[in-house]
This record gives structure tokens, C-alpha cells and sequence, in this order.
């Protein structure tokens, strides 16, 4: 490192009040700089249906003889070339050994066969993180903006820090590095470009690995959790975190009362293992593996998660907990925690990345298994953008050409043989799934076609969607110069279902007339046609399945009504507003365990509901744990809280497919004043 660049910035740092500590702070400097490693990266991220490459610099330091680095994965995880400067000014490439989203903790490999210098490589030392106290002189080292090295000086202003939900949380490739890190907070000063850098004792020894900026401070991954994962990275390529299926949060302060410890389970996910081993949302959790849990507070969280994540996968774990006021005990088998996203592949011939599905992801898509493949970028007029109907990010493709589509590695190859030998863009059949409806399309592998236009439901209904047979679709179901429309979604509990009406039924005539719909801008031909027939009328509809002619009778009946129109209630004291659930919202959400709740619509900035967690899309089910399944109710129980005014009001959501509880302590007597 220049001498002169790092005296000038210490000289900033340091105040005359400051000289004494000059000796150990240079000592600090001359042990590890010589360790520091400036990082060039070329990565590959996926935008707009391609894999796009792009520059960026960090930093790291040598941790082993063998010429291994450590830094962060938002520096190197996603890495495709990488040119190390070392500091004695020698260029080396290197290779990436493995990388862990979830603590931002990567290790690259230095190509030493291209090292001139035959001098053993300086090695970092780590300190023991656990000793790390606020008020410990600290040195954050690195190569900010790709210059030469740098050094700032401070201390540590926290030694627990974590984002709150005022704050944020901090996600990578899907991952919450919050999860897992409690970082130090420090004040010496974070540079662009100093990412994956040393935060550094003044024995010259890693107690941190820096990572982000909060407000004016800096935040540093603790040494022992960066030496552990980076030693796991080394030995295998990657890290393996046992897995029960259970979210948690703090304990509420209306539980935790004198002795009450553990934390509060607000989903178990579907399939998991702590599903099967009998835990429910509401339980709360007291001991894991024979080790007591406990979180009252955001802060507290990591080590939870911590211990979760040190379970060895396939092994049984004790589990206790309290539900009903009684302390009971299970054992689950710890699974393999699964990623929350696959990474993204590049398909040039359809204009579009995509992904595989994880365990967690098909379980947020309500899917059966993992099977099938998720759009995730699309290049504006690209063949999956145009197609008819366009495809859309987070659409699921599950079969192509009629055959099945397991994987990304299946869709490329079904995709190669498909266009094997041709010259020409190849017109393909693919089926994918949309929410809750099944969809096909042609999707021309070249450019250009007409995009389709979205169906639109119409008053009188017939319980089902439908999407217009297009030319080019009958064309490739065997069905040329056909015309009509085909299910896409038959609504539970309608009448279609009734009628016995399937998904991929092919509707050819109404009442014995052609369903005239060839274009996508015959969309709503079927619904004009339902329009001249009363609510109550009984229809025919003559159609195709599976190749075989059917014919049924189908009572309509009437549209529920849209969002628009549905009953709702603003609660201004709380600062929120719901509705009441429609047809289509309890369709898409297609969920078995939850049918009741109020549907909130908008939450106020800055009101009590606001500052508990609330938000827009959130199913709200219980008030202080009384069910609130439609407005009277929610209305009665607002009453109630309003007279007796408790100290803390409890909402228990839904949020997706997570469940969560959400207090708040409400100021009873602003509340009444302002009313």
C-alpha cells in the first residue's frame, strides 16, 4: 500500500487527541495490508430476457497459504471473471470456490500457478469476534473505487446489530442476510468498493468482514461467522443448514410475561417436517434439540435462527413447546434448508431467463411439487414477450410441445430437438400456469407476433375462464379453421363445476351457434354472447375434450361482484381500511386452512396499524384472537376494544403463505381525543 496515501488518510481519522494510538493503529496497518486483495468481477445477473454482464469492484484478504480469499457474495457470488491485485501490485486471476447468500460470505481461489513471486503468501489472522465489545477501536481496510488501499479508523458502536422492520431487511438472490447476522455497527468508514474488506483490531487481526452502510454507520459480518462459513465454502462449495419448515417471531410482550421464554410460531409451511411432527401457528416454541429458545426482540432472532440452521439434516430433533397453557414435546426430522430461488438461465431463443423451482418457491405457488419451470426476465418484443398470449415474468412453463417440462435443463433440451435442423422461427405449443388458471400459448422461438388481449368476465357467469382459440392455436391442436374458446380455470363451487366443465375443455358453440372467436381480439365474443341471456338461464355448450365431442347444460348465474363493489369498512382510529373477500380473491388464493378474513385494502402511513407491521394485501383474521370473518364482526370487536381500551391490540394475519402476528400498544386517550 502507498505509504503516503495511507498517511494522509490517517491523518483525517486521527486527531492530535488521537497520537497515542498512532503506534498500534500503524502496527495494526503493516500486519494485515500486505494480506488485502483488491477483487475486479465480471458478473451475470438476468434483465430483460438476457444474461447481462457487468464491472464492478470489492475487496477481500488471503486467509490461507493456498491463496484463498474471502469476501461477500454480493462482491463475488455471482462472479463469471475475476482479476485479484495483490498488494504488492502483482494481477492474479482467480476462480470462485463457493459463495453463501445468506451471511454474504464468498471465498475466491488466486490462480498462484501464474504467481512471479516465490515468497510464501501473507496470511490474514481472525480474531475471536465473540470478545468483540462496543468501544473497541476498529480499522475498516479495503480498496475503495478500485484504487490502491485504504484505511479508515473508528470504533464499534454496536456489537448486536440487526434491521428492524423500521429499517428493512437486506435480501440477496432471495435470501435474508438478517436471518442469520447480527453485524458490528462501526463508524470507520465504509468506501464504495471496500465491500468484502477487513474490519480489523488493533492487533491487526479480522474481527469483521465488511458488508453494508445503515444511516452513518457500517456494518460487518463477525469474524467467527465469516471464518466458519468460509470454512464450509472451502471444504464442500457450499453450505448445508438444517430446516424445519417453521416461522417465528418474537415473543409478544402480552405472552411474555414473568418466566414465559421461547418464540412465537406464526406459519408452519405446508409438508415441512415441522408440519408433520404436529406444530401449529399459535404454538409457541420453548426448547430446540434440548436447547432453550427464546426472542422477545428483532435482535434476539439470529440466534434462533442460528440454531435451526446448525441442525444436522436427517437428524430427529426434540421439540417443545407450549400450546392451550400446557407444555408439550414432539420430534421432527430436520430436512436440508432449501433455497428461496433457483439461480436464472439465459434462453436466447425464447427472449426470456428463467428459473427451476425450489421446494420453497412451488410452496409460495401453491404448487403439487417442484416440477416445471419459472419465467423470471423477458426482452421486450421477444418471442415469449409477443407471443400469443404473452408470456409474463413469474409465469410457470410446464409443458412444451405437449411433452412435460420438468427442469430448465428439460426445457432447453425439448427446445433444441424442436428446433433441430430448421432455419425458419418454429411455432411451439407451450402450456403454463398463471395464478390459479392454466394457460397454452404459441410461442413463436424467434421474433414477432401479436400480443394477446386479457379475457374479461361479463354479468351474467358461467363459473370458468377461457381464452380464445387463435388460429394458430387450433392450428396446433389439430383443430385448423376451428373456432371458439378454451377453459382455462373452472371456479370452485360454480356452476360450470357443477356442470361437470373441465380445464382444456375446447368450447366450440353456445345454445348450437359458433362461438366466433379466432383472434385475440375476440376475447370478449363469449361473454357478449352470455350478455343476451338472463341470470338463472340454462345453456348448452357443444365442445371437445381429450379429442372426444361433448356436449352440457350450464346454469348462469350471477358475476360476484368485483373489488370495487364489495362491502368495506375504514377504520380511521387505527388508520386502515378492508374489504370483504370476493369470488376471485379467495380463488387465486386457493388456500384450504384459510376461508374467513377481511381483505385490507390500504393502511395509513404513520397510524398505529402502520407502525405494527399492517399492510395492503394482508388477510386480516383475528382481533386480539377473536375471529373476524366478515365486517360486522370486525366492526363488534372494534366496539369492544374501544370500551375496555387493552393495552395491546394483537392482529393475527395472512400474508401469502405466512401467517404473522402484529401488536401494537394504541394511546386510548389521543384516540379518543381525536375522534
Amino acid at each position: 500500500m502507498s505509504r503516503l496515501f495511507a498517511s494522509l488518510l490517517l491523518a483525517a481519522s486521527l486527531g492530535a487527541a488521537d497520537d497515542a494510538r498512532r503506534p498500534e493503529v500503524e502496527r495494526a496497518i503493516a500486519r494485515l495490508s500486505p494480506t488485502i486483495v483488491r477483487i475486479e468481477v465480471i458478473s451475470e445477473d438476468g434483465s430483460e430476457g438476457r444474461m447481462l454482464r457487468q464491472h464492478s469492484v470489492g475487496s477481500g484478504a488471503i486467509i490461507d497459504a493456498q491463496g484463498r480469499v474471502i469476501t461477500n457474495y454480493h462482491v463475488a457470488g455471482r462472479g463469471a471473471t475475476f482479476l485479484c491485485r495483490l498488494a504488492d501490485r502483482e494481477e492474479l486471476p482467480a476462480t470462485l470456490v463457493g459463495a453463501d447468500a445468506m451471511t454474504d460470505v464468498a471465498v475466491i481461489q488466486l490462480d498462484l500457478s501464474r504467481r512471479r513471486s516465490k515468497a510464501p503468501l501473507p496470511v490474514a489472522e481472525f480474531a475471536d469476534s465473540d470478545r468483540v465489545r462496543a468501544g473497541d477501536t476498529v480499522l475498516s481496510m479495503g480498496c475503495p473505487a478500485g484504487l490502491t488501499q485504504s484505511v479508515t479508523l473508528g470504533i464499534i458502536a454496536n456489537d448486536a446489530m440487526v434491521m428492524t422492520r423500521f429499517v428493512g431487511a437486506m435480501s440477496l438472490d432471495g435470501e435474508s442476510v438478517g436471518e442469520l447476522v447480527r453485524w458490528f455497527g462501526h463508524d470507520a468508514v465504509i468506501f464504495g468498493g471496500n465491500s468484502g474488506g477487513p474490519l480489523v483490531d488493533t492487533q491487526g487481526r479480522i474481527v469483521g468482514i465488511n458488508e453494508i452502510g445503515i444511516g452513518s454507520l457500517g456494518g460487518a459480518i463477525p469474524a467467527n461467522t465469516a471464518r466458519a462459513v468460509a470454512a464450509e465454502l472451502i471444504a464442500g462449495g457450499r453450505v448445508v443448514r438444517g430446516w424445519l419448515g417453521l416461522e417465528v417471531q418474537p415473543l409478544l410482550r402480552s405472552l411474555s410475561g414473568e418466566g414465559r421464554r421461547g418464540v412465537l410460531v406464526r406459519s408452519v409451511l405446508r409438508g415441512s417436517p415441522a408440519a408433520a411432527a404436529g406444530l401449529r401457528q399459535g404454538d409457541v416454541l420453548t426448547s430446540l434439540a434440548g436447547q432453550p429458545v427464546h426472542a422477545d426482540c428483532d435482535e434476539q432472532m439470529p440466534t434462533y435462527h442460528g440454531q435451526v440452521a446448525a441442525l444436522r439434516p436427517g437428524r430427529e430433533v426434540p421439540l417443545e413447546f407450549i400450546r392451550d397453557g400446557a407444555v408439550r414435546t414432539v420430534v421432527a426430522t430436520a430436512a436440508e434448508r432449501p433455497a428461496n430461488f433457483a439461480r436464472e438461465a439465459e434462453l436466447a431463443s425464447w427472449g426470456a431467463t428463467v428459473r427451476d423451482q425450489t421446494r420453497l418457491s412451488a410452496l409460495r405457488a401453491k404448487r403439487p411439487n417442484q416440477d416445471g419451470v419459472v419465467v423470471d426476465s423477458l426482452r421486450p418484443g421477444g418471442p415469449a414477450a409477443e407471443a400469443k398470449p404473452a408470456l409474463l415474468e413469474g409465469d410457470l412453463i410446464v409443458a412444451l410441445g405437449g411433452r412435460p417440462v420438468k427442469d430448465v435443463a428439460a426445457l432447453r433440451a425439448v427446445s433444441r430437438e424442436l428446433l433441430e435442423g430448421k432455419t425458419e422461427p418454429e411455432s411451439v405449443l407451450v402450456a403454463f400456469v398463471r395464478g390459479g388458471a392454466e394457460l397454452i400459448s404459441v410461442v413463436r422461438i424467434g421474433p414477432e407476433v401479436d400480443a394477446a388481449v386479457a379475457p374479461r368476465a361479463a354479468r351474467p357467469w358461467a363459473g370458468f375462464a377461457s381464452q380464445v382459440l387463435t388460429a394458430e392455436l387450433a392450428k396446433a391442436l389439430g383443430l385448423k379453421g376451428k373456432a371458439g374458446i378454451r377453459v382455462t380455470q373452472v371456479v370452485a363451487g360454480s356452476t360450470a363445476e357443477q356442470a361437470g366443465l373441465k380445464v382444456g375443455d375446447l368450447c366450440f358453440k353456445l345454445d348450437g351457434k359458433v362461438i366466433p372467436a379466432r383472434r385475440p381480439e375476440d376475447a370478449e365474443v363469449f361473454g357478449a354472447l352470455l350478455r343476451d341471456y338472463p341470470v338463472g338461464a340454462e345453456v348448452e355448450i357443444e365442445g371437445q375434450r381429450d379429442g372426444q365431442p361433448f356436449k352440457l347444460s350450464l346454469r348462469l348465474a350471477e358475476r360476484p361482484a368485483p373489488a370495487a363493489e364489495l362491502p368495506a369498512l375504514k377504520e380511521a382510529r387505527f388508520g386502515f381500511s378492508v374489504r370483504e373477500q370476493g369470488f376471485d380473491d379467495k380463488a387465486a388464493r386457493k388456500d384450504d386452512d384459510v376461508s374467513a378474513g377481511l381483505l385490507v385494502s390500504k393502511v395509513e402511513r404513520s397510524g398505529w396499524a402502520d407502525l405494527a407491521g399492517l399492510r395492503g394485501g394482508d388477510l386480516l383474521l383475528a382481533v386480539n384472537g377473536q375471529p373476524v370473518p366478515d365486517l360486522a364482526a370486525l366492526r363488534a370487536r372494534l366496539a369492544v376494544l374501544a370500551r375496555e381500551k387493552p393495552r395491546h391490540v394483537v392482529f393475527q394475519v395472512r400474508r401469502s403463505i405466512s401467517g404473522a402476528y402484529l401488536e401494537f400498544e394504541p394511546d386510548w386517550n389521543a384516540l379518543e381525543a381525536a375522534k
